[in-house]
């Protein structure tokens, strides 16, 4: 392992280890931990969780659910041990080395209320010379479609899937989610007010048929650059939203 950084999330209460160079978190983690509904007693599968950025994040607003992080590089597996302990969260969190497309055994298909994920963005020819971030970030054994239907079968019945991906593959999301969920629910992440929008949030329920819903949104930054009021609550005070 390379060099690690500790970083401070949510104004300091969520302490993060992670590799000085390669794959980081950046805010989508923390905007997939937002978006998750989760109650008490509830079971999270986080599905490609890195370091742990979501899993700790979503534990620390509901401290009475469990997290399980599934993530197939070991470097990064160790860190989100670190970081589990580091934010005594152990117990309530952890993580499995492994993938979705052949989990652990003890990982059972139907046995969460819910999974969160923030599958690779890029389809292949990654554009970062790091390998663990060109492996994060790029789909290598499953696509799109795969690791949606990889994700949908570790839910429970009226289990809830939460996924952010790039806006520009939306036509691709929604297609691998066809016929498999309902009750869709779009959350664009604007980065300013009248931009388009790179970043979008989907939620849907297994055995759920509704119709698809278009949420407002959140718009991130104001036209100083800064941070709206409503990006600054779940980027610093870990606010749920949608």
């Amino acid at each position: 392992m390379g060099d690690v950084t500790e970083d401070a999330l949510l104004d300091g209460r969520i302490r993060l280890r992670q590799p000085a160079d390669g794959f980081r978190a950046a805010i989508d983690p923390l905007f997939l931990a937002a978006a998750t509904p989760v109650n008490e007693g509830e079971l999270v599968l986080d599905v490609g969780s890195g370091v742990g950025t979501a899993s700790l994040c979503l534990a620390w607003r509901q401290p009475g659910c469990r997290v399980i992080g599934l993530e197939p590089q070991p470097e990064l597996v160790a860190l989100a041990r670190d970081n589990i302990a580091l934010n005594g969260m152990t117990g309530r969190v952890e993580t499995i080395i492994g993938g979705v497309q052949a989990p652990p055994p003890r990982l059972a298909p139907g046995s969460f209320h819910h999974v969160m994920t923030n599958p690779p963005y890029h389809k292949g020819g990654s554009l970062s010379p790091h390998a663990g971030k060109a492996k994060a970030n790029t789909e290598s054994e499953l696509d799109l479609a795969a690791w949606m239907k990889a994700c949908i079968t570790m839910l429970r019945p009226k289990g809830t899937l939460v996924v952010i991906h790039r806006a520009d593959r939306l036509d691709e999301l929604l297609a691998a989610l066809r016929g498999k969920v309902g009750e869709v629910i779009l959350f664009p992440l604007w980065p300013k007010a009248g931009r388009p929008a790179k970043r979008i949030l989907v939620r849907a329920r297994k055995s759920v048929q509704s119709p698809l819903t278009l949420h407002p949104g959140l718009v991130l930054h104001q036209e100083d650059g800064a941070y709206t009021q409503d990006a600054d609550s779940v980027l610093r005070l870990g606010s749920a939203i949608g």
